[in-house]
């Protein structure tokens, strides 16, 4: 019998209805339910709220949004690191129907720019600095209005719509006040707000749809200039809420966080799987750090853990790995780029995750389209992301025709459901080409689905190299580098050829310790693999140009290299594991 066509519905038994209500909603149902458990713990300010007590700072903050002038509808960004403070801007505006805008900590100016202006923010809450980013100083630099303005006041020239600025320190609360010329402060937004009735803030509450949008992420920046993606509570929450089912959560897990809140990852599948469940959001650190995760799961007990693969890896390879208690882990997820089975082995193993998910989405599906389940066999969550998440449904197509593909064919991955984004904010037309008439998602990854309906992903529709006519997947490739034992990650890419149109080339990154020479990674992969899969140029890195969220930059990397082969630079010439000889003239025939 032939394989029918690569179209999945809903695979998971006893599937709940979605939810019909918005955030604010559900977070008032769960406070009413378990108003003494952990809310949020947050290690690095040493302050700890419970459900009822989140409630009552949300309840202030909200009052003082409204106090800003903050209407229904509003775009208010948030540039900061994880912290408490993250959290309750998260559900106050949710609750005054406002919409959250996250920006990405690690911006520097002329992205900022771009973020403000892509996204329309009105009011901008930040941290003052962190670490090496001066963020105070690099809004007086766009905005320089700023200095000679009362707080909230302020007109610019370059950010029209921008009309208040917060400061607020997560670590030093009284420290902002020094630098708070033409900025509002938190403890004078929650001071306005003491006037605003709770009659007002229930009124705005109960106005607020769930089809209203409630947050504007941008995508990632791994291949291009991030694009604003618009999602509503309707998609929030039971992407949230299907994810905790997922994981199996109640109101006795604790999750630790070390991703960052302004991703997808770190907003929904880890904020809001707990809000929504009654679980407890710990804060390990601003920004990840490893052995603050590994502290945070020892002296808090946490249940679960969330990271993509470079977290888990760093937490693995510490020396004093074995020196923490990380025995109360069950779960976790992780996500955000492809799990090596080796690393996956030692999260279950090492780690005590045995109950580990393999998550799978993008920030357009809010985020997640595809988990893995708690039973699956070790092959099935090392080889595959899962099957869909409830109420969804996935296609694979033939690149360029759109046909439907039969199960087992590589293909363009395509969604539709409740988790689809409304659109891209004041981009209609890249709306209208990354969601069809019917209603389907293109994802821009390659992938191919199995009988069972588990999905597997062999790459990026972008990534994807044609060497000689033939189709590379460069995470086919990737997978067997990550099997040598000298190899901790490893990227694939295309380097331009005149004669093949494309060379294959790939950066990797030694394990501590070990040895190897870039002609061993070129021999493995040709005794694994076809002679066109094994790459030209190789590499040896000690690190990658990331974001934020762990995830490589291949563009980044590709323009690098791409600048040595113009400029004939020796990394690029000894990097050429398989030269050709040059055609024999005819005298020499």
């Amino acid at each position: 019998m032939a394989p029918s066509s690569a179209l999945a519905y809903v695979h998971r038994g006893g599937v709940e209805p979605l939810l019909g209500a918005t955030l604010d909603e559900h977070l008032r149902g769960v406070v009413s339910r378990f108003p003494e458990h952990d809310a949020v713990v947050s290690l690095p300010q040493n302050v700890r709220l419970t459900y009822a007590e989140l409630d009552r700072e949300v309840e202030r903050l909200s009052a003082g949004l409204i106090a800003l002038g903050v209407e229904r509808g509003a775009h208010v960004g948030v540039w900061s690191t994880d912290n408490v403070e993250w959290v309750l801007l998260q559900c106050a505006t949710a609750r005054v129907g406002a919409v959250l805008v996250n920006v990405n900590p690690a911006y520097r100016t002329t992205e900022l720019e771009h973020a403000l202006r892509a996204a329309r923010i009105e009011v901008l809450f930040l941290e003052p600095s962190f670490e090496t980013s001066e963020y105070a100083e690099m809004v007086r630099e766009l905005c320089p209005e700023i200095e000679e303005a009362e707080p909230g006041s302020f007109r610019s020239a370059t950010l029209p719509e921008l009309r208040a600025v917060v400061l607020f320190d997560p670590r030093r609360p009284d420290a902002v006040e020094r630098l708070a010329e033409g900025f509002f402060t938190w403890p004078e937004v929650l001071e306005r707000g003491a006037a605003v009735p709770p009659e007002q803030i229930a009124t705005r509450a109960q106005a607020v749809d769930r089809d209203d949008p409630v947050n504007v992420q941008f995508t990632s920046g791994t291949t291009g200039t991030p694009k604003a993606v618009v999602l509503t509570h309707h998609n929030l929450l039971n992407n949230a809420w299907f994810a905790g089912a997922a994981m199996g959560f109640t109101e006795r897990d604790r999750l630790c966080v070390p991703v960052p809140f302004y991703h997808c990852f770190g907003m929904v599948v880890s904020n809001l799987v707990c809000l929504a469940r009654g679980a407890a959001i710990v804060i390990p650190s601003p920004h990840f750090e490893a052995g603050a995760t590994l502290r945070a799961i020892q002296d808090e007990r946490c249940t679960a853990v969330h990271g993509v693969p470079t977290m888990f890896t760093a937490e693995l390879e510490r020396s004093d790995f074995a020196d923490y208690d990380v025995s109360s882990l069950r779960t976790g997820i992780i996500a955000g780029a492809p799990c090596p089975p080796e690393l996956v082995r030692r999260i279950i193993e090492d780690m005590g995750c045995r109950e580990l998910l393999i998550g799978y989405g993008q920030t357009e599906t809010s985020p997640i389209t595809h988990l893995t389940d708690a039973g699956d066999t070790f092959e099935r969550r090392t080889t595959t992301v899962g099957r869909n998440v409830p109420h969804t449904e996935t296609k694979v197509i033939e690149v360029g025709t759109g046909r439907t593909l039969r199960r087992g064919e590589i293909g363009e991955v395509c969604f539709r459901g409740y988790h689809v984004m409304r659109g891209y904010l004041d981009q209609e037309e890249a709306t209208r080409h990354a969601i069809d008439e019917a209603g389907w998602l293109r994802s821009g990854d390659l992938g191919a689905m199995d009988d069972d309906g588990s999905l597997r992903i062999t790459g990026r529709l972008k990534d994807m190299v044609i060497r000689g006519g033939e189709n590379v997947y460069p995470a086919e490739i990737e997978a067997v580098l990550d099997e040598h034992p000298a190899v901790i990650e490893s990227a694939v890419f295309g380097v331009a050829d005149e004669l093949m149109g494309e060379e294959l080339g790939v950066w990797a990154r030694a394990r501590r310790g070990a040895s190897v020479e870039p002609a061993d990674l070129r021999a493995y992969v040709l005794e694994r693999l076809a002679h066109f899969k094994a790459p030209r140029y190789v590499w040896l890195v000690d690190a990658f140009p990331m974001t934020v969220t762990g995830k490589i930059q291949k563009f980044a990397i590709r323009d690098t290299v791409a600048g040595w082969q113009r400029e004939g630079d020796e990394r690029f010439v000894a990097a050429d594991l398989a030269p050709r000889e040059p055609a024999p003239s005819r005298s020499e025939r």
